[in-house]
């Protein structure tokens, strides 16, 4: 029983920590796109260019949350992997 859910919450790690990777590789690009559109933005000082900054920050911004979201999944899952560890742990101790 035990095991298996060990296996489950190992699964689960793995999947969230390779969305965690591809969501910062995707944060990393938006907020260059947002540095980018802030650039313009001071430079032309036209309202197409302060909405198109405003939209680009607010999706580097949703993607920030995402990725926070991801990395606070990832310690919940290794926390409740480590129990299942020492629980498992403590069994073997009690057979011996």
């Amino acid at each position: 029983m035990l095991q298996r859910r060990l296996l489950d919450v190992s699964e689960r790690l793995n999947k969230v920590r390779a969305e965690l990777k591809v969501s910062e590789e995707q944060l990393a690009y938006m907020q260059e796109e947002a540095d980018d559109a802030r650039l313009r933005s001071i430079v032309s000082e036209t309202p197409l260019a302060s909405r198109e900054e405003r939209e680009a920050q607010r999706h580097a911004d949703t993607l920030a949350r995402h990725r926070d979201d991801l990395r606070r999944a990832v310690g919940e899952l290794e926390a409740e992997r480590d129990a299942l560890l020492d629980r498992m742990s403590a069994e073997l101790a009690e057979r011996q």
